[in-house]
């Protein structure tokens, strides 16, 4: 790691700075060799995601997806949901989606959260879930980090599924 990123990441840490860490993320990608250290700084995110969640949850408040931080956390957590997702950990990854759904009052989030919780409890995994259910193309559109667009039919189908 060079040492003009390494005290950016460190300031970004000490700053509590998800949304900073973030923005280090190209220069981290590029510069980072070793899978360790990439992994490392995957790992710092995380955990002041988790840090932020602790205390959101503490103060019993719902986070403001339109707050840089706030936005920054429940995307550091909706990316490890979906790394269990990915794993094939569907218990795990369903009640990190529940958690995720609970966090925020923005009802676009919300929905797809809820959403994504049915297809894990459903045993379908991400790639069926995102080839058979979620809309990639109206998702990429709106500019989303999440899948937040579903075709209309699988998702109905997928809902009356779960309340069956």
């Amino acid at each position: 790691m060079s040492e003009t990123l390494k005290e950016k990441v460190l300031k970004a840490q000490a700053e509590g700075s998800i949304a900073g860490l973030y923005v280090l993320e190209g220069e981290a990608q590029e510069t980072l060799t070793e899978e360790r250290d990439l992994i490392a700084f995957y790992a710092n995110i995380l955990d002041l995601a988790l840090e932020n969640l602790t205390n959101t949850l503490e103060a019993a408040r719902t986070m403001d997806i339109s707050e840089v931080e706030d936005f920054a956390t429940l995307r550091a957590l909706y990316e490890y949901a979906m790394e269990h997702y990915s794993a094939g950990k569907l218990t795990d990854a369903s009640a990190l989606f529940e958690i995720l759904a609970g966090l925020t009052d923005d009802a676009t989030f919300k929905k797809a959260m809820n959403a994504h919780k049915i297809g894990t409890d459903a045993g379908i995994n991400l790639d069926m879930f995102i080839a058979t259910i979620g809309d990639v193309d109206a998702t990429h559109l709106a500019g989303n980090f999440y899948i937040s667009h579903f075709k209309p039919e699988a998702l109905a189908a997928m809902e009356r599924g779960s309340n069956a």
